[in-house]
């Protein structure tokens, strides 16, 4: 239902368009959380590292996220996020979608600093 609801929503649309919005006002550009590159918006997706603030009245959805609970990430950083959080054990067994988020986050980033840094000793 949040899927095929919530994420074809205005309310979703709108939400969207007011975080990025919000993220240029505070850090100017913005950058993926997992590989750091900056781009403009519109080669971003949003990621929910929490749900809580999404609800629904009626027929109506409600987009109540926090800005702290949204993060910027290119379709495949998201890709990658979403293929950690449903396969890793260890991640299910946080109890938390937030920690869970920010553990896979946090795994990926490493990874690709790791890449990075080989590469570099090739050269």
């Amino acid at each position: 239902m949040y899927r095929a609801g919530y994420l074809r929503s205005v309310e979703w649309f709108r939400r969207r368009d007011r975080w990025f919005s919000q993220e240029q006002d505070l850090h100017g550009e913005i950058h993926c959380v997992v590989c750091q590159k900056a781009n403009p918006p519109r080669e971003f997706e949003l990621h929910h590292l929490d749900y809580s603030g999404v609800q629904k009245s009626g027929e109506t959805w409600v987009a109540g996220e926090a800005h702290q609970d949204l993060v910027a990430c290119h379709r495949r950083c998201h890709e990658w996020i979403h293929k950690l959080l449903d396969r890793d054990p260890a991640t299910a067994d946080t109890g938390n979608r937030r920690t869970a988020n920010l553990q896979v986050i946090a795994r990926l980033q490493a990874k690709i600093a790791s890449q990075l840094e080989q590469w570099g000793g090739q050269e």
